[in-house]
């Protein structure tokens, strides 16, 4: 890792190194890129899907499967230095609001 980190930070293009990495990395794990929205992943197996946003340094993991994400994360986390925040409150500017009847979005 220390090798990546010196050949990518103060590149003019290491966000899109970064990027191309990242993308290799989802594919390999078998996640399709949206053709709609090309910051969007998914992977579904059987009953369990996986979805997977990207924004920047930002990525929000969603799905029906705590234990797929779970296992997600630990794939993650073998491969980049991630750190998991925990249920989103905001994303993209938007507030995500929890409770018994739902989530609930707002701007």
């Amino acid at each position: 890792m220390c090798h990546l980190r010196k050949s990518l930070y103060g590149l003019k293009q290491a966000s899109r190194q970064w990027y191309a990495k990242f993308t290799s990395v989802l594919t390999t794990a078998g996640f399709q890129q949206s053709r709609h929205d090309y910051a969007l992943f998914t992977r579904t197996k059987g009953m369990t899907s996986i979805y997977l946003m990207i924004y920047v340094d930002d990525i929000l993991i969603m799905g029906n499967d705590e234990t797929a994400i779970g296992d997600f994360k630990k794939y993650l986390h073998a491969i980049f230095h991630i750190k998991d925040l925990g249920a989103p409150k905001y994303f993209l500017g938007i507030e995500i609001a929890r409770s018994e009847q739902g989530i609930s979005l707002s701007q």
